[in-house]
């Protein structure tokens, strides 16, 4: 499933969502389609390749653990890279705390989110970084 949610707004901010949970993916877009525009991707392969083709979102929600390119990998992908490193990034986790990312993952990233999460703070966190 990949998908571009509003692109006929060209001014509104971009996120690219990127999860291999369908049921996470759609509630992302229902809470999110109407103030931005959304890229849906289903695993980081997916999201560095839709990048790679020119696309450069003004924020980036993963999932950390996924097939092909996982979160962790896709992280490091995009803070090594010169053209995408200074784009927010929000991790999606079931599994990892901030203690085990500061092993696993010694690139910055800007929030980290448990999964199960709260739409509206995460919501609020979203527009945080707009703002």
């Amino acid at each position: 499933m990949s998908k571009t949610i509003n692109p006929q707004y060209t001014n509104r901010k971009s996120i690219l969502l990127i999860d291999d949970e369908v049921t996470v993916l759609k509630l992302l877009e229902f809470i999110l389609k109407e103030n931005y525009t959304l890229e849906i991707k289903n695993n980081g392969l997916e999201a560095i390749s839709w990048m790679d083709d020119g696309n450069m979102p003004d924020l980036i929600i993963s999932d950390l653990e996924m097939p092909y390119v996982n979160g962790l990998d896709f992280v490091r992908s995009i803070k090594t890279s010169g053209y995408y490193r200074e784009i927010p990034i929000i991790l999606l986790t079931g599994n990892y705390s901030t203690e085990d990312l500061k092993t696993k993952l010694p690139y910055s990233y800007d929030l980290l989110v448990q999964k199960p999460f709260n739409p509206g703070k995460l919501k609020e966190s979203i527009k945080s970084f707009f703002e």
